[in-house]
This record gives structure tokens, sequence and C-alpha cells, in this order.
């Protein structure tokens, strides 16, 4: 009997695994031979080096630079974006006035891809004719920074843009979590006399923890790339104040033909990521509230 089974899923699965070889697993450890050769991304041959590049990597202070930033982002918006998703799925489903408006409104910037996002603020963002300064010239500060031009501001900058980005789509996530819950729980807490941020605490959100670590992961994954948005406003810019593995990659790539040192970037951030997408997991894992 099983061997008839095989036989028939076996023809099924066949195609999907051939595919997911050639396109998935083959450009994977084809990128992993690459990293142990010094090639230009020109040459039709490659030299191999053995583990030069990771020796050079570790050394390589603009990659530590490049790897604090994304760590910065990594401890920081995350949790600020997953906070305010919350907050404001709480309040929008709490039966407000024109809740449906702003779901769509604070889901729009989803919609918008990331190098018209990365544009939009860059003129938000801008010293002169910026809206940012200019509102802040109303209330009387006389000279606004200069926010990415100055390396003391540029990361802060880049990363409210994917805060401001990313909080409708996590906010939309949410709320069909909160509106998966049943009201009798909420009748319960309203009876026992809780207040609104004791029902929050006690009820909602350990409802919503699996809906948490997925959007946890998620986030993570997210700022450890950081590419899209870097490149377009910034640039890893001023003074690589903003650079990200990404964004240092790429210059390595097609800036300086040293495709087999940016190889070896790309293997170290998808360690990174891996390993931290496990971590993640395990350490947010917990008995599962049933309802």
């Amino acid at each position: 009997m099983y061997r008839g089974k095989y036989r028939l899923i076996i023809p099924f699965l066949l195609p999907a695994l051939l595919l997911y070889g050639l396109f998935v697993v083959y450009p994977y450890l084809r990128a992993m031979y690459v990293s142990l050769t010094n090639w230009s991304g020109i040459s039709p041959t490659l030299r191999f080096i053995g583990l030069r590049n990771f020796q050079r990597l570790f050394q390589d202070q603009y990659f530590w630079n490049a790897l604090r930033h994304n760590a910065t982002y990594l401890v920081t918006l995350p949790f600020i974006i997953i906070a305010l998703a919350l907050f404001f799925a709480f309040v929008i489903t709490q039966g407000v006035r024109l809740s449906s408006f702003y779901r769509i409104a604070f889901f729009f910037p989803q919609v918008m891809s990331v190098v018209a996002v990365g544009v939009l603020w860059n003129f938000v963002y801008h010293p002169t004719i910026g809206v940012l300064n200019a509102a802040l010239r109303l209330v009387g500060v006389s000279n606004p920074p200069s926010w990415l031009g100055h390396p003391g501001t540029a990361l802060a900058a880049v990363g409210a843009v994917v805060v401001w980005q990313a909080i409708g789509f996590y906010m939309v996530f949410f709320i069909a979590g909160m509106e998966g819950i049943p009201v009798a729980f909420y009748e319960v807490a309203r009876i026992e006399g809780a207040s609104g941020w004791q029902t929050f605490w006690r009820v909602t959100f350990p409802l919503l923890w699996e809906n948490t670590r997925v959007a946890l992961v998620y986030l993570a994954i997210g700022v450890l790339d950081m590419f899209g948005i870097t490149q377009t406003m910034t640039e890893g810019g001023p003074s690589r104040a903003t650079d990200v593995l990404a964004t240092y990659l790429y210059q390595n790539a097609f800036t300086h033909s040293q495709f087999g040192y940016a190889t070896a970037i790309a293997v170290t951030l998808f360690v990174i990521v891996f390993l931290l997408s496990i971590l993640v997991m395990r350490i947010t894992t917990r008995e599962t509230v049933e309802y």
C-alpha cells in the first residue's frame, strides 16, 4: 500500500523539488563557492583562495561599522514598530469613529514602493525646502538640522521612515488577530472591573503572542537587510553613517568589482539571519493559549 502511495506522490513532488533545487539550493551553494574565490564579476575564471575573504572581512572596519548599524536597527526598530502597531490596533478595535479610514490611512504607506518612500522622505528631510524643517522653523527652531546630511541624525532619520512605513502593515496584522478573540473574554474583564490597559495586558496580548512572534521574526529579518530604503535615501552616507551590510555588499560588488568579497559578506549575512531567526523562535516559545 505504501509503495503505491509513494509512486503517486513522487511524480507530483519531483517538478517542485527540481525547481527548488535549481533556483534556490544551487544559487546558495554557488554563492558559497564564489565567496571562496577572488572573482571580479567580469573574469570568466574564478581563482580559489580559501577563507581569505572571510579573514579580510573580520579585519574590515567598514564591515563592523555596517554590522553595528544593522545591530542598532535590530534592537530598536522591531520593538518600536510592534509596540506602536499593537497600540493603534487595540485603539481601532475599540470602536472609535472613522476606524475604517484609519486602517486605510495607516496601511497606505505599505503599498508604496520602497524607492517611492525613499524619494518622498528625501524631500521631507530636505534642509531648505523640506516640510519637516519648515515646520520646525514655524515653531521657533531657527537652525534645524540637516537630517540626512549629518552623521549624528542620518541613521535615526532612516529608521524613522522604516517605522512610518511598517506600522500600518503590522497594525492590520494585529487587528486581524484581535478580531478573532471571543468577545466573551472582554465582557468577563469588564465585569471584573479591569481597566483598558489591564484588559490589553492580561487578555489581548497573551492571545496575540503567536502573531507577535511572527512579526518579530519578519522584522528582525527586514532590519538586517535595509538595502532599498538606505540606498535610495543616503547610499550609506554621510561618511558611512548609515551603511548597512547590504549596502556595503553592493558597493564592493558593483563599485569595486570585488564579487568574491561581496559574496563572502552575503554568506555571512545569511548565516546571521538564519541563526537569529532560530534564536528568536526559541527565546519566544511559550505555551500556546487556545480559545
